[in-house]
């Protein structure tokens, strides 16, 4: 009977140590770019940190694979961390990537130019997460950048340039509800490759 009494308080210590053990939980980063005074890039009534905070936040609302990993978003508001704050702060998650999003603009008030442009740092990881994106959207270019969010960040980062707001075409999908939940889903496509 004393050894039955042992054995269970036992099994019963050693569920109870487990589940206080933390999970490794894998981490997603998505920057939303600018933000707060900071506009970024305007067309009219669109602004570059509205847009991409609204496809961060998609991005994070349709992560169906919340076990995997959790997307963290470097703002979830309308403040304007600074990159230092930014890449602190991703530096400290050490996440499995690290995803930057912004709108490009040409000089010209109406650009012929469109698609995606994608800046990595100079890693095969940085790389290879562009290949991913280059498969996925209307890429025009992936090209090395010595930008601090790629400078400074330690985990594989890409800033990624969704369309031209100063092309019609481009401005109309991006700012939409549909165009922002397509390209939310092919991230998150690209994460779920990971």
């Amino acid at each position: 009977m004393k050894g039955i009494k042992l054995l269970t308080l036992s099994v019963f210590s050693t569920v109870l140590l487990s589940s206080f053990v933390p999970v490794n939980k894998k981490y997603i980063v998505i920057d939303a770019g600018h933000g707060g005074n900071d506009h970024g890039v305007v067309f009219g009534q669109f602004s570059e940190k509205d847009i991409s905070l609204d496809i961060a936040r998609e991005i994070q609302k349709i992560n169906r694979n919340q076990d995997a990993y959790e997307i963290i978003l470097t703002r979830d508001g309308d403040s304007h961390p600074t990159l230092s704050e930014r890449t602190d702060q991703i530096n400290k998650l050490n996440p499995e990537m690290v995803i930057s999003l912004h709108v490009n603009r040409s000089p010209q008030e109406e650009t012929p130019n469109h698609g995606v442009e994608v800046f990595v740092q100079n890693s095969e990881d940085s790389k290879k997460l562009a290949g991913k994106i280059y498969k996925k959207f209307n890429v025009r270019k992936i090209e090395e950048r010595n930008l601090h969010i790629l400078r400074e960040t330690k985990a594989p980062a890409v800033l990624v340039e969704l369309g031209f707001i100063n092309n019609s075409s481009d401005r109309a999908y991006i700012t939409s509800k549909k165009g922002q939940q397509e390209i939310a889903q092919k991230f998150v496509e690209i994460i779920n490759e990971n």
